[in-house]
């Protein structure tokens, strides 16, 4: 394709292109370049049925030059007239190029998965783009968001003071929008990361937590936040572990219950021979038992209540203390009960014993 020189006041740009946020900066730098060492690469453009020209890509090219009040442009001209190929090489040429935002990438694909015109699939989009289907249906999960949070949405992976990249707010897409917008801006303003954002979406995503509490947490800081994930997780970790303990108890409880109905049982029954054989191990496994019981009795100290000043020390833990001291406790209190629950067995079945004629 030839290089040839048209005029500039028989171009037009074209107002439904892809991208159309030009950053002044950029521009102005671009103007210097433009100015100092000519325009590096040709703009491209279409011919139009009144014998004009409508630019493909190149628009800030086109723009720097004009300001510059330059009266000629390089230019490619096509001869293509399909308007899906001409909008998928405009988006092309735009992803290679710098400034071209995640907002009008997701519309520009948006306008091509929704508007009749092109009534294009995720699929085709990804093999004539060079993307993948998820990358493209990602973008587009972008346009959730209200145009307060849009207006913050930038490229690339660093995190900045309102400034929102798409890593950040692909964890909380699918909240509420009464949720989600607040959130987002909170996120900005905060600098958060992307591991803590997936925290706090946790939070906001737990379906036990109601509407009101979590419409009362969007007042508290991205800190203050994750101090309450933090909480949160803890206390869900207590509240699984008690169940998990309450259930093994009931089981232990169960066990017990029907290991006294077959000691009754057997009670009833007269000894065998093989029994009878066996009393002098039974006698020794009463001797071990004897001493097992001893050993226990003399590490229990004797009870005391315990001092006021002990019982108020507590109110000095932090909440993250706090949590955890729960937890040693439950572990405590579940050994004693699970030895309690042992040496009660071990009582019935000497009760038992005693009866047996």
């Amino acid at each position: 394709m030839d290089i040839i020189n048209i005029e500039m006041h028989l171009i037009d740009e074209d107002k439904d292109q892809p991208r159309y946020q030009f950053n002044e900066e950029a521009l102005a730098e671009l103007m210097k370049s433009i100015d100092e060492l000519g325009l590096l690469s040709p703009i491209k453009v279409r011919t139009t049925p009144d014998g004009r020209y409508k630019i493909i890509y190149g628009n800030r090219r086109y723009k720097a030059s004009q300001m510059l009040g330059k009266a000629t442009i390089p230019c490619l001209v096509s001869n293509v007239t399909d308007e899906v190929e001409i909008y998928l090489e405009q988006i092309a040429e735009n992803l290679t190029r710098e400034g071209f935002s995640p907002i009008e990438e997701a519309e520009a694909f948006q306008k091509l998965l929704k508007d009749s015109k092109f009534n294009s699939s995720t699929k085709f989009l990804a093999g004539k783009l060079g993307k993948t289907e998820t990358y493209i249906k990602n973008k587009c999960e972008l346009l959730k968001f209200g145009k307060a949070v849009r207006k913050l949405i930038v490229s690339g992976t660093q995190i900045k003071k309102d400034q929102l990249i798409e890593d950040q707010l692909l964890p909380i897409k699918d909240l509420p929008m009464e949720h989600r917008d607040p959130l987002a801006l909170i996120i900005a303003r905060d600098e958060l990361p992307v591991s803590d954002v997936k925290k706090i979406a946790k939070l906001f995503k737990d379906p036990d937590m109601s509407a009101s509490t979590k419409d009362k947490l969007l007042y508290k800081s991205g800190h203050e936040l994750l101090e309450t994930w933090y909480t949160h997780e803890q206390n869900r970790k207590y509240r699984a572990k008690l169940a998990e303990e309450q259930a093994a108890q009931a089981e232990a409880k169960k066990q017990a219950e029907e290991a006294r109905a077959l000691a009754a049982a057997n009670a009833s029954a007269q000894p065998s021979e093989s029994q009878e054989a066996a009393a002098p191990e039974e006698s020794l496994k009463a001797t071990a038992i004897e001493t097992k019981l001893r050993k226990i009795a003399g590490a229990v100290p004797a009870s005391a209540p315990l001092a006021d000043a002990l019982r108020k020390s507590q109110a000095s833990l932090t909440p993250d203390k706090q949590a955890a001291m729960l937890l040693e406790i439950d572990g405590l209190l579940a050994n004693l009960e699970q030895h309690l629950q042992e040496w009660k067995n071990v009582k019935e079945e000497l009760k038992i014993a005693l009866l047996t004629p």
